[in-house]
């Protein structure tokens, strides 16, 4: 877990964030990245749990609502060089009547610069490709190209992913890439408690944008707390802004990190 750093410009992010148009992820892995990677040999171990106290009450296209849905994602990340590391997921959907589902599964590359390269930022490329079943998703096979950009100033930290999307296989596999960027901002107000705002969003499809208010957007302020190195956690209540977005979201992300050169707290 990185911070970022001057308070007018966490200021200015935030309302940046909060005046942007921008198009939620799905909400299974409800995550900004930042640029580190998990150390040379190491394995990192996370549940990602959300809940959607406001959502669609309606399936669409033959997919589930999302209202009281509980979505439980396992996310499994090993370090193989300082270069890259490799993340499998597994997808499962808990909502009555429909009862426990299993959704799908991802697997995700990712590439970084490492930081003995001293540059002014973080930089790193994620790839994610995967299936999810028709009930959860209109387009079961797609790949996501996630640029990461960071950047830690002091007790302050900012993280920007510029993403894209693209059907490999559904009714939008002839479509072009979709725009789904994500950001947050975070300072560090204890040694143990890290506040931050985090900003989901999609604005469709290059080249046919529709308007804002037809686009999903959302919100999420959150807190990271600092266990130990080898320790993460997030939790975060996310409000969307437009009508298409679930209105009121609830995430938890806990992970252990295991093996590899043992990491020291802050």
């Amino acid at each position: 877990m990185k911070p970022f750093r001057g308070w007018s410009l966490f200021a200015g992010l935030c309302v940046a964030l909060a005046t942007s148009p921008l198009f939620a992820q799905s909400n299974f892995e409800i995550q900004v990245y930042g640029s580190q990677l998990v150390p040379v040999r190491a394995t990192m171990f996370e549940l990602h749990s959300n809940y959607t106290a406001q959502g669609s009450t309606t399936g669409s296209n033959g997919m589930l609502p999302t209202n009281h849905a509980l979505h439980e994602t396992v996310e499994i990340t090993h370090g193989f060089s300082e270069w890259f590391e490799c993340g499998f997921y597994l997808f499962l959907s808990q909502r009555q009547p429909e009862g426990l589902k299993y959704v799908g599964n991802h697997i995700r590359p990712r590439f970084s610069i490492p930081e003995r390269y001293n540059l002014p930022v973080g930089l790193s490329l994620s790839q994610e490709i995967g299936y999810q079943t028709s009930e959860f998703s209109e387009d079961t096979w797609t790949w996501e190209i996630r640029p990461i950009i960071d950047q830690q100033i002091g007790r302050f930290y900012w993280s920007l992913n510029p993403t894209v999307e693209k059907s490999l296989r559904g009714p939008n596999s002839s479509e072009r890439f979709e725009f789904a960027p994500n950001a947050q901002v975070n300072v560090d107000v204890t040694k143990k408690v890290n506040l931050a705002l985090e900003y989901y969003a999609s604005f469709g499809t290059f080249g046919s944008f529709p308007a804002i208010e037809q686009t999903e957007q959302q919100l999420m302020p959150a807190v990271n707390l600092d266990f130990g190195a080898n320790w993460e956690f997030n939790a975060g209540v996310g409000i969307g802004l437009t009508t298409p977005t679930d209105h009121l979201i609830a995430k938890v992300i806990f992970g252990r990190r295991v093996g590899g050169r043992r990491a020291q707290s802050k």
